[in-house]
């Protein structure tokens, strides 16, 4: 797991051998990422699938909640099938424009 602080956002790119494995890692850690904006980066592993991406529901959901931007960064998915509670991009530069409208619309009380 490779972590980038960047302002208000931190980006996480998954380097584990397995997707358990880096999710795991990321629930565990989580406490230590809460309260910034976080990218998920898993374009690098090719076995990613949308049950993969939808195991990602349950994080995405408790940072909301926190008034925080959850974006998750992946290829080779179908964005047409993607739950609308997951925001989820394929490319980092399409994330950190996500999470700059999501920072104006909390500015501005949406």
């Amino acid at each position: 797991m490779k972590v980038e602080q960047k302002g208000h956002t931190t980006t996480i790119k998954d380097t584990e051998s397995s997707f358990e494995a880096f999710l795991e890692k990321l629930t565990t850690q989580y406490n230590s990422y809460k309260s910034v904006n976080l990218i998920i980066d898993v374009t690098h592993d090719k076995s990613f699938n949308m049950s993969c991406l939808k195991q990602f529901s349950d994080l995405a959901k408790t940072h909301k909640n926190n008034k925080k931007s959850f974006v998750v960064v992946a290829e080779d998915i179908d964005f047409n099938k993607v739950p609308t509670s997951i925001n989820t991009v394929p490319s980092l530069l399409e994330a950190h424009d996500i999470i700059e409208m999501e920072e104006i619309e909390r500015d501005l009380g949406f």
